[in-house]
């Protein structure tokens, strides 16, 4: 063993961050930062309940666009501790945006009755996050090292014992927190940056845990189309923040006809899921591979959303005269490793937090803002358990433990593309079929193994629900808010998924 420590945390976005900060003072604490993930891209804000009365509308809303498949316990727990994490970023240091009057400024963004998005640097609240945190980490006396895990380390009654680097270290710890992010590489086009390859979804398979949920993946509605009419969209693409639509955009066809105007109550700022399935059959109809984000009637729109304005500006476009052309795009795993509200998974010293998790808080879709809300509270209390469950003296394993690692992809590319063209916004049986026939045919890498567990859930589940749409399966069922675990790997490195009875 190279070295040891109490608790190593694969990844530096809000979730492995807030996590390390809570742990800082009691434990020691390794961070492996394997480059910029999602943190820093996120766009809109945080969503912070406001007034005594604003929790419940909160949770609300969460529960509403998680079409009935939210875990109602730990949608209470994110609202009602919200407020007080948020207070926590600002005591070290985080400087969100205030109104001339000195309170704070809050936007509206999709799924939300009311205003309570608070936000920094207009639209760049996901790089003052992770400047904050990672300053706060450091002067606490985080070590922060740049580099990923290639494996984990497991003892031989499958307890893990430790992590397994790119560079060939080997790390002993008490516990391994799983902070790596979503799967947006899975996608040839997303969001996210290239690092987020789902590889602590596959890290967690590989060691005996189960996944939950992976059928929700979702589909922001308004990503920067950067390409030439009729391209296919690829890599990592300028998100256009939720909130150019709370500020007043509307999204219109070539012709410049509204789309959401009368397909649902709250038009422009209806739940992901259904602005993005909207968006993607007027693409369809009108065979386009994009439509517009009309923002001329927004009022200096350069000074209140200077990341998008530019983004706008690398292809020319001035949002300020010209309208916007977006196309959905990979944004968001809302399900993930299954864990308790305190971040266990079902492997003795594994642990999960941030969007790599699924603790049921997002249901079939994630509202707007809150991610970043969910790293921060559920990082502290992955920090509270880990704090008053572990010893405080790090042990060494009695035997070498044995490395459990991710090995390569034979061709990522062709993952890639089968998942877009099989498993995007619109999914049918006989598709999915076929993509795990081919996806069967690329081996065992860590790309193609989300992509199968991910095909698998959605094959499995037969309704529509959230962002998870059928078009064999169009309804939504009235007991489908079950959930979908991924239960193993069997011997050829395919999923086995069942239904479980856990219901919303």
């Amino acid at each position: 063993m190279s070295r040891t420590t109490d608790v190593v945390v694969l990844g530096a976005g809000v979730a492995g961050l807030s996590t390390a900060l809570g742990l800082a003072a009691t434990r020691g604490v390794l961070v492996l930062d394997a480059g910029a993930g999602s943190t820093p891209w996120a766009q809109g804000g945080i969503a912070t309940a406001f007034g005594a009365d604003d929790p419940q509308a909160h949770a609300a809303d969460t529960m509403i666009a998680g079409a009935g498949a939210c875990d109602a316990d730990a949608v209470r727990v994110l609202v009602e501790e919200g407020p007080q994490r948020v207070a926590e970023l600002i005591a070290l240091g985080g400087r969100l945006d205030h109104t001339a009057n000195g309170e704070f400024a809050r936007t509206l963004e999709g799924g939300h009755h009311f205003a309570r998005i608070v936000h920094a640097g207009g639209d760049a609240t996901g790089a003052e996050v992770a400047r904050a945190l990672r300053a706060a980490a450091v002067a606490a006396g985080v070590e922060i090292i740049a580099t990923s895990a290639s494996g984990l380390l497991r003892a031989s009654d499958g307890t893990v014992t430790g992590v397994l680097t790119i560079d060939g270290e080997r790390i002993g710890a008490r516990a391994v927190v799983l902070a790596t992010g979503g799967l947006g590489y899975v996608y040839r086009a997303s969001t996210n940056p290239a690092v987020v390859r789902g590889d602590g979804l596959a890290l967690a398979l590989r060691a005996g845990a189960a996944l939950m949920d992976m059928e929700f993946v979702q589909f922001h509605p308004t990503a920067l189309f950067t390409g030439a009419p009729g391209e296919i969209q690829e890599g990592q693409l300028p998100l256009v923040s939720e909130a150019v639509r709370g500020a007043g955009a509307v999204l219109v066809d070539a012709a410049g006809n509204r789309i959401m105007a009368g397909r649902h109550p709250l038009e422009d700022l209806a739940p992901r899921d259904i602005v993005a399935r909207e968006i993607d059959a007027v693409m369809t109809r009108d065979g386009a591979s994009h439509v517009f984000l009309d923002a001329r009637s927004v009022g200096d729109f350069a000074r209140r959303f200077p990341t998008v304005a530019a983004a706008c500006a690398q292809i020319g476009v001035d949002p300020a005269t010209q309208p916007i052309p977006v196309a959905p795009a990979e944004h968001f795993l809302c399900g993930g490793v299954r864990v308790d509200h305190r971040g266990a998974t079902d492997v003795p010293g594994l642990y999960a937090v941030g969007e790599v998790a699924a603790t049921g808080v997002h249901g079939a879709n994630r509202l707007a803002s809150n991610s970043l809300l969910e790293g921060m509270v559920f990082g502290r209390r992955l920090a509270a358990e880990l704090t008053l469950q572990l010893p405080f003296d790090t042990a060494s394993p009695t035997q070498e433990p044995q490395a459990v690692a991710l090995g390569e992809d034979e061709d990522p590319q062709a993952v890639r593309a089968i998942m877009t063209r099989y498993a995007g916004i619109r999914r049918e049986g006989n598709s999915l079929a076929a993509a795990l026939d081919q996806l069967d045919e690329l081996g065992e890498g860590p790309l193609a193994t989300v992509a199968r567990a991910v095909v698998a859930s959605a094959a499995e589940r037969a309704e529509s629900r959230g962002c998870h749409w059928r078009s064999d399966f169009a309804q939504t069922l009235p007991n489908g808010g079950r959930h979908h675990v991924v239960v193993r790997l069997d011997e050829n490195g395919r999923p086995e998924v069942e239904k479980t009875l856990k219901s919303a």
